[in-house]
């Protein structure tokens, strides 16, 4: 009965049920759609107020706001690191493992009309209209729109007065302080219909696109799962390493939201639990305020793991030749374009049309051939997005001193390590 109590196994077992019914009655499973998008939009609706609450109460607790500057500094280093390595390692597997060769896809015979409202969307996705885009049109419609570097934008202002207004400003910190626990409670009576939400969107998932996307395109979504897979457990192992920490007990602390996030495709939908789950950890509030909201636009590792697979497969698949030079371009262009389409939906389908139309080398037309199996490439992109954002936050406390090492390996089950003893005189 314990077991059956877990949410983890409520969500696997929610799963399982949507991929037999999607097997077995793909017309019905199809139709259990709303029950995902409720969940994911449930989610949502308290997205907003939780950054709120988390950025203006850690940061004007912290009362240095040089501090502030200096976590958002070193976040973006690392975003930017990270990401360039995993657009690198990307390239190098799918030029090794090459999915695409010997499909022999002409462009002109596919379907340009269907990706005609992911290309529209990539054209208004620039980098300078990304940058004017955080700042909202007023306080209020960041939380209207739910764009999260927009409410970030506003929250850490709203910080920033309300530190300088000294004594003055502290029963609104109060208030704000207890406004987030109420918060939190409401992501624990909504976490209630995970599995249900799991199960309508794992149906729809293989009931609308399963069968016939997986045979044709088996060979990418195998190479792509295994890429995603290795990143995970080669690069993340070995920054986890150098942490003193241990991939395999990360994975396991958040096991429930990676199974969440690899139902929904939706790494949004545990974007409030991993806040508090990341402060349970020993991270201080503050700097988990700062690192998981922006990381969720900036710091798209499995996005990129994506483009560069992706790209170079419609490449192979069309016979279009791309230089060394060429792959290196994508990856340049492809640092900015994951940047431009954050908060849009269908982000990483836009990204993908943007950098393929950037780098004018890949008929534009040919992301069709993904466009069938694009949302079970998104459960693994997703799932790399939020162990990324995990481990960078971590990393990001740890690099600051702002996490208590005692209370971060007893919730990983990791014994700590040991000082180094003094030589004997």
């Amino acid at each position: 009965m314990t077991l059956i109590r877990q949410l983890w196994f409520q969500v696997l077992a929610a799963m399982a049920a949507g991929i037999g019914l999607g097997i077995v009655r793909p017309n019905l499973a199809a139709e259990m759609q709303p029950l995902g998008d409720a969940f994911v939009n449930l989610i949502r609706m308290v997205i907003a107020p939780v950054i709120f609450c988390t950025v203006v109460h850690g940061i004007a607790s912290m009362n240095d706001m040089r501090r502030t500057g200096r976590v958002a500094l070193k976040s973006l280093i690392w975003f930017e690191a990270i990401t360039l390595l995993a657009l690198v390692f990307a390239l190098v597997a799918v030029n090794v493992l090459r999915p695409g060769v010997g499909m022999n896809v002409d462009p002109a015979s596919l379907d340009a009309g269907a990706i005609r409202s992911y290309t529209a969307a990539a054209q208004h996705q620039s980098v300078s209209e990304f940058l004017l885009h955080i700042v909202p049109a007023s306080f209020l419609s960041a939380f209207v729109s739910g764009d999260l570097l927009q409410v970030l934008f506003v929250s850490v202002l709203f910080a920033f007065g309300l530190s300088h207004a000294g004594d003055r400003g502290k029963p609104v910190l109060y208030l704000i302080a207890r406004l987030s626990q109420v918060f939190f409670r409401i992501v624990g009576f909504i976490m209630w219909a995970a599995p249900l939400g799991a199960f309508g969107a794992m149906a729809f998932t293989i009931g609308r696109f399963g069968a016939g996307s997986l045979v044709s395109r088996g060979k990418l979504l195998v190479e792509f799962y295994a890429v995603c897979l290795l990143f995970v457990f080669i690069v993340f192992g070995a920054i986890a390493r150098a942490m003193g920490l241990s991939i395999l007990r990360l994975l396991n602390y958040i096991r429930e939201e990676l199974l969440i996030v690899a139902a929904t495709t939706s790494s949004e939908t545990v974007l409030p639990r991993l806040m508090q789950k990341l402060q349970d950890l020993g991270c201080e509030e503050s700097v988990v305020g700062l690192v998981i909201p922006t990381g969720y636009s900036l710091n798209l590792d499995g996005t990129c793991l994506y483009l560069a697979t992706v790209v170079v497969f419609l490449a192979q698949a069309t016979n279009t030749p791309l230089s060394w030079g060429q792959e290196l371009l994508l990856v340049l262009v492809a640092l900015l374009t994951s940047k431009g389409a954050a908060g849009v939906a269908g982000a990483a389908f836009v990204v993908l049309a943007g950098t393929i139309a950037s780098v004018g080398t890949v008929p534009v037309a040919s992301i069709a051939l993904v466009l069938g199996i694009h949302r079970l490439l998104s459960e693994a992109l997703t799932f790399v997005n939020v162990v990324g954002n995990c481990l960078a936050t971590i990393g990001i406390a740890k690099w600051e001193r702002a996490v208590n090492p005692e209370v971060l390996y007893a919730k990983l089950g990791m014994a700590p390590a040991l000082p180094v003893a003094a030589p004997a005189e």
